[in-house]
């Protein structure tokens, strides 16, 4: 049996007396690959800060790792849907994976050689080694999301969640993100919050559909869940099914 990663039992998130998340319940085990879609102002980026420990639930019980969020440090990698830097800074793309491994270490410790290969590896898994010397204010924006997830990586995390790591980028780099994280699912569990809701029944195994409240789709590829994401979604959306690669 597969071990719980994520628990979450009538999750309630209240901000500025306005609710944001009502009675969500859910699980996430060991090696699943879970789909986050709805709307803007969904509560979906809320749902993540809850998980991270960044955000107090005003009611439910929420687990990470089966202890209170806040408590996995160095278990959890995390990948924003935007960086804001001055990019005319003088940090390279190895110095951001670097940073992935500050976690792992105490207050004034030094990096050593084994955060040096754990941040080479991560920026080769992405495809970046080439690039690891370049200054990351020269990136393009999917070569910056790929150092983003490098940066994630570096940790070597068990549990990976992402916030629309696709928002800001082409189409031909989106599939090379998604066929990046096809790979990873097979290492890690992965939690990934989406607009790209004709793209997500191909790689992964569930999809929560969040707008304030939630409805769970637990097999995408198996049944249409366009009817599922309509009820979340306040306009019409299509949704385009894939044949999946590793069905529950």
């Amino acid at each position: 049996m597969k071990r719980e990663v994520i628990r979450c039992e009538r999750l309630g998130v209240e901000i500025g007396g306005v609710s944001v998340l009502k009675g969500l319940s859910f699980s996430v085990a060991e090696g699943d690959f879970l789909a986050i879609v709805g709307p803007n102002g969904g509560g979906k980026t809320t749902l993540l800060r809850v998980l991270l420990g960044l955000q107090k639930p005003s009611e439910g019980v929420v687990q990470v790792f089966g202890a209170a969020p806040g408590r996995a440090v160095g278990r959890i990698g995390y990948v924003p849907q935007r960086l804001f830097f001055d990019r005319e800074f003088p940090l390279s793309v190895r110095d951001v994976a670097l940073m992935g491994r500050i976690a792992l270490k105490t207050p004034f410790q030094h990096y050593g050689k084994a955060d040096m290969q754990a941040a080479d590896e991560a920026l080769r898994i992405v495809g970046l080694s080439a690039l690891s010397n370049r200054r990351i204010g020269a990136l393009s924006g999917g070569e910056l999301q790929r150092a983003l997830i490098a940066r994630a990586l570096a940790g070597k995390p068990q549990l990976l969640l992402l916030d629309e790591p696709t928002a800001s980028v082409d189409p031909e780099m989106k599939t090379t993100i998604y066929d990046l994280l096809d790979h990873l699912k097979s290492t890690m569990t992965i939690v990934l919050v989406t607009h790209d809701t004709g793209t997500v029944s191909r790689f992964v195994g569930r999809v929560l559909c969040l707008n304030c409240s939630m409805v769970l789709r637990e097999n995408p590829s198996a049944s249409p869940c366009g009817e599922a994401a309509q009820q979340v979604y306040p306009y019409p959306v299509d949704l385009l099914l894939h044949e999946s690669r590793n069905p529950r």
